[in-house]
């Protein structure tokens, strides 16, 4: 059984924290977050290091437990440090720009892919002659990051037998071999 929930997350210069009945907010340099804690789990701030508790040992009490330390970590991570995702576009012709919270993307199709971004995220999109081009994506919150970055790879997802798509840089896609001719 992972002891997650009972690793002691330290809290760095800068960030502050504060507990309000069952909403833990997170405020430093690169924004502010706030999540609301189920009763089951209790918070506590001491000097500078946040520990969780649980009331009981059910499992699903266990769970969440875990569950919310994890969440209170990335918040405070989120706003110490941030995070960043990078795109990249792999196929010919495929191009994206950026403009404001839009982001433009020619994937092949006959018309652009046009995506209105939340406020809390910043884009980047860089092309390089010879290069394919790569979207970068910033934010202080990793859950609305990941859900962002999800929904854009789901319009043209990575495809195993030319490697076309949308993916992560530096990601390994597993190639397969096509059909071949058959032999008389």
């Amino acid at each position: 059984m992972s002891r997650i929930g009972y690793a002691i997350i330290n809290i760095p210069e800068g960030v502050q924290v504060s507990i309000d009945s069952n909403v833990v907010s997170v405020k430093g340099p690169k924004g502010e977050l706030s999540q609301q804690i189920d009763d089951s789990i209790g918070v506590k701030i001491e000097g500078n290091e946040i520990n969780c508790s649980r009331s009981s040992e059910d499992k699903e009490v266990k769970s969440k437990h875990g569950l919310y330390r994890s969440l209170i970590n990335n918040m405070v991570v989120g706003v110490s440090e941030g995070y960043k995702k990078e795109l990249e576009l792999v196929g010919v012709g495929y191009r994206a720009s950026a403009n404001g919270q839009l982001l433009e993307l020619a994937l092949g199709k006959s018309h652009l892919t046009v995506i209105g971004l939340p406020k809390e995220i910043k884009v980047a999109a860089v092309t390089e002659r010879g290069k394919n081009p790569i979207v970068t994506l910033e934010s202080c919150d990793k859950q609305l990051l990941g859900n962002v970055t999800a929904k854009i790879r789901s319009f043209r997802k990575s495809e195993p037998y030319k490697g076309k798509g949308i993916q992560f840089v530096g990601e390994h896609i597993r190639r397969k071999a096509g059909k071949t001719a058959a032999a008389k």
